[in-house]
């Protein structure tokens, strides 16, 4: 197993969806918090540009996979010596009423972003334990809490991350580990452009209204969250100020989940 070596901390992250979005953005704000980050994303290409314009490594995996979860935690063992921080962030949306959502997308979504995380904590759990210090951090979503039509998949994987992470937090206590939900509303991303089309086919209104009658429809802060924005709350997570927080479903949804 190799040395600890780079980030000023010497503390480890693992982003899990590093490629793009909220996991690049993540990657960025923990680096300059000075921990070693090890991004794993399935796209190998875009995965490998980011690390190498950031100065970090990556892994390719198939999150959706027992075996991809288990190779991103075993060569982040193995590039950086150890793991404390892992935040899992893979996922995707994809939108389409119950009664016609496809069995196949189901069960790759799920298995991207309730099981995937389920394991990556399973095999993390030593390396975390040994940390002293150790940091989950899921990515949820202001749909964590609530819901909305045509998102069944999402929003079960999104509600189930608050189970893991309590039961994580219960079990992790005693070794210092910590594990947390961060709930955002829409982000402006790649994925949140892609959702775009889809909604507006859906509820029959033109792409031009999905932004102001959808993502900000119910929000009391009327501007779509940049991805820095999450990444300063997961920051925040993963640093020793949060060493009491853990449990918890952490909103940073413009006011959605108040009403």
């Amino acid at each position: 197993m190799a040395k600890r070596v780079h980030g000023s901390t010497g503390r480890v992250a693992l982003v899990t969806g590093g490629a793009s979005g909220i996991g690049a953005a993540c990657a960025v704000r923990l680096l300059a918090d000075g921990l070693d980050v090890v991004i794993a994303d399935r796209d190998a290409e875009a995965a490998g540009e980011l690390a190498s314009r950031l100065g970090c490594r990556a892994v390719v995996a198939n999150l959706a996979k027992r075996e991809g979860c288990a190779d991103a935690v075993a060569e982040t063992l193995e590039l950086a010596g150890a793991l404390d921080v892992v935040v899992a962030n893979a996922g995707y949306q994809h939108i389409e009423a119950l009664s016609t959502f496809p069995e196949d997308k189901w069960d790759d979504m799920l298995a991207l972003m309730l099981t995937g995380p389920f394991l990556l904590t399973k095999y993390a759990w030593e390396a975390l334990t040994r940390s002293g210090n150790g940091r989950l951090i899921y990515m949820g979503s202001a749909h964590s809490l609530t819901a909305s039509p045509f998102k069944g998949a999402y929003v079960t994987a999104k509600h189930g991350l608050v189970g893991l992470a309590r039961v994580a937090a219960l079990e992790g206590g005693q070794y210092g580990i910590t594990a947390n939900v961060v709930a955002p509303a829409y982000v402006r991303t790649p994925l949140v452009a892609g959702q775009i089309a889809d909604q507006a086919r859906t509820r029959g209104i033109s792409p031009e209204e999905v932004e102001s009658k959808v993502f900000l429809e119910n929000t009391a802060v009327k501007r779509l969250l940049e991805p820095a924005d999450v990444a300063a709350l997961v920051s925040y997570l993963a640093s020793e100020a949060a060493w009491g927080v853990t449990g918890s479903v952490q909103s940073i949804d413009l006011g959605w989940t108040a009403r």
